[in-house]
């Protein structure tokens, strides 16, 4: 992944350049400790990642954030906590809090990565296959064993034929975009289906083979479209 760095103190950049070297599949190609030098970048440079400072003169993080019309995904670095609900409303890959370890920073950059693989892997509407993130590892799931997805706390969990089972931290609202639109459904917000998986349904529930999943009320409609 292709990352920048945006702070005003120098020495904290210094700490996520030294980390990124570490991380093998970020390529941490500038820092900036002016905004507006970082803006004028972006415009002319496609990255994957930012690594965002909070609290800086002129113009904070956030804001910063919002001028841009299609942002990349952001790991937000602040020596503030009071910001981090705001920044998960937009959608950030992690807050991470100085002063932040390499572990730490390292459990930030995976969940960035595992974003950025599903997404590569998915651009095609006719993808065949995804990359999930297990511990280390990517393990390729088809498309077609696929049975139903579940939002299960802090996890998406992935259920397949054979009753394997994946856990991904990608939100389901995430996961729905990666997926063939032709081939799932939601019927809950808790739940995507297989459309080719479910073996009958009703006004309440729908069925993958003897599984039964509550079908949500605002989901309804899109189901009975289906018949």
């Amino acid at each position: 992944m292709i990352a920048i760095a945006i702070d005003d103190e120098p020495i904290a950049l210094d700490v996520v350049r030294s980390h990124a070297s570490k991380v093998p599949y970020i390529e941490l190609i500038a820092t900036f400790t002016n905004a507006f030098d970082a803006i004028i970048f972006l415009q002319e440079n496609k990255i994957d990642l930012i690594f965002l400072d909070i609290k800086m003169p002129d113009i904070n993080g956030i804001d910063f954030l919002n001028t841009l019309s299609t942002p990349p995904m952001v790991i937000f670095t602040t020596a503030y906590s009071e910001h981090a609900v705001k920044s998960f409303e937009l959608d950030a890959i992690d807050y991470l809090l100085k002063p932040f370890s390499l572990p730490r920073f390292l459990k930030a950059c995976n969940k960035a990565q595992e974003l950025y693989s599903l997404r590569n892997n998915s651009e095609d509407t006719q993808t065949l296959h995804l990359f999930i993130k297990d511990g280390y590892e990517q393990i390729k799931v088809l498309i077609n064993d696929i049975l139903y997805i579940e939002a299960s706390g802090n996890y998406t969990q992935i259920h397949l034929n054979d009753n394997n089972l994946l856990s991904t931290r990608v939100p389901l609202n995430e996961m729905l975009q990666l997926l063939p639109a032709k081939k799932f459904i939601r019927i809950h917000r808790a739940f995507i289906v297989a459309k080719e998986k479910i073996t009958k349904f009703d006004r309440g529930q729908v069925w993958i083979g003897n599984k039964s999943i509550s079908i949500g009320a605002t989901y309804l409609q899109s189901i009975q479209e289906l018949s």
